[in-house]
């Protein structure tokens, strides 16, 4: 035990001079180091610590995409302070969808529906409506050769070059003469979405139950009932009742058109011949519905977004930018970017050189050539299309399913005489080659639906 105990008091810590010192066998040993270290400490002159070396100052990073959100914040502000709407982009470059003149088109018809306009999610109808739409080729005495093409989520009705409105459209190499909706032997009707901004009704239109109100006439904004694809069908074919047409040669669309193709053959299967269904779905996965929610997140996030309520401010140009680019990102496959722009950097501009030895320096807005065409296409789109119709169209994307049970809580009936359900078990099984994984649960529930 005393041999245990003196064991212990050897390692006993001893702090000297601000340091855990332990005892080296004896008591003298600490004493003397002790002493030895107060008289290194007492003799040695107090040198003052050299004083530190000049650090030149760094020069702040120049930030030009952050600079051109100034700018078109002044530009929209000076705008609005002119009373000119700020909505719609007035560059000559505009892409695709020239912005169209507003409130008097002329380069577009319009049907007015003047009847209450029932809706599949809203309890109350649209109490009107209207549909801009644009025409090519001749419709037949007998009116069998009408084709109607059906948009993406942000195009105009101007898909071709028309004597009213020459700028090419959206689909310029598609329509005409000899193409492939030959306008010798079709007639093609293409509308503005219901829920658009491109002359028929939606957000930003007026609120017809304020016209006669002490404020005066104000913008639906989010007053604006929520919308289906069906409901925009729907409104495609009273138009179609109002040209005398009773049957489509074909229902065409791509993307979001692709998904009113479908649902046109199936709301009226008596009045469509054919159905061209392009680069589209029968039922929005949870991937794309992902996407597209963080489109709508971001706009809605942004504060000039004011819950929709901006017609007469500033409107969200920041987050339109920014839900334009993830959306871009989703248009095309990564080997697609890849062989399109691989990790190619912009040219530098004069004002900016590489360091001494030669290395570029990289920026932090926009540097790679990717990065450059996501912020134009963010640039370009921000100003041109109303950030509530973005979301009401794409929240309608997102809603579009065509299984059976999806169709059934929804309560849709097609229009005329129509074969009878065929119940999904009925179906042969389905034989996949090896190594391929089943088919998706809900293949027979969307199969039966269609």
């Amino acid at each position: 035990m005393a041999s245990l105990a003196t064991r212990l008091t050897a390692r006993a810590p001893l702090r000297v001079a601000g340091r855990r010192m332990y005892h080296k066998g004896s008591s003298r040993a600490a004493s003397v180091l002790s002493g030895s270290l107060n008289n290194s400490q007492s003799s040695e002159p107090h040198v003052p610590p050299p004083a530190p070396a000049e650090i030149p100052s760094r020069q702040a990073l120049s930030f030009p995409c952050v600079d051109a959100h100034a700018q078109r914040q002044s530009k929209i502000e000076s705008a609005l302070s002119t009373s000119s709407a700020p909505s719609c982009s007035t560059s000559t470059d505009t892409g695709p969808e020239p912005p169209y003149a507003r409130p008097n088109p002329s380069s577009y018809k319009v049907y007015n529906h003047i009847r209450p306009f029932p809706l599949v999610y809203s309890a109350d109808p649209l109490p009107s409506f209207d549909i801009a739409y644009e025409t090519w080729g001749t419709l037949s005495p007998t009116k069998d050769n009408a084709i109607l093409l059906h948009t993406g989520l942000s195009a105009s009705s101007h898909a071709a070059s028309t004597a009213a409105n020459p700028a090419p459209g959206w689909w310029e190499k598609f329509i005409g003469p000899g193409k492939a909706l030959d306008t010798n032997q079709f007639f093609v009707i293409c509308t503005n979405v219901l829920g658009g901004c491109y002359g028929s009704t939606g957000p930003s239109s007026v609120d017809p139950s304020t016209l006669s109100g002490e404020d005066g006439p104000s913008n639906y904004a989010t007053k604006f009932p929520l919308l289906s694809i069906f409901d925009m069908v729907e409104a495609q074919f009273h138009l179609l009742d109002h040209l005398g047409i009773e049957k489509l040669y074909a229902s065409v669309g791509s993307s979001m058109g692709a998904m009113q193709s479908l649902a046109a053959g199936w709301l009226h299967p008596g009045r469509v011949g054919k159905i061209v269904s392009i680069s589209g779905t029968a039922r929005s996965s949870p991937s794309s519905i992902a996407m597209r929610y963080a489109q709508r997140s971001i706009l809605m996030a942004d504060p000039n977004w004011n819950k929709g309520f901006y017609y007469d401010k500033s409107p969200p140009h920041t987050g339109m930018k920014l839900a334009r680019q993830i959306g871009t990102i989703t248009y095309r496959s990564g080997p697609e970017w890849e062989q399109r722009f691989g990790r190619q950097v912009r040219k530098l501009p004069e004002s900016e050189t590489p360091r001494a030895n030669g290395v570029r320096v990289p920026a932090l807005c926009p540097d790679f050539l990717i990065e450059t065409y996501l912020d134009h296409q963010g640039e370009s789109f921000c100003l041109k299309y109303d950030a509530n119709s973005l979301i009401y169209i794409s929240k309608a994307m997102d809603l579009f399913d065509m299984t059976q049970t999806a169709l059934d809580e929804l309560k849709l009936v097609p229009s005329g005489k129509h074969a009878p359900s065929q119940n999904p078990d009925s179906y042969p099984p389905i034989a996949l080659p090896l190594r391929m994984s089943p088919p998706p649960s809900f293949l027979m529930d969307l199969a039966q639906g269609l």
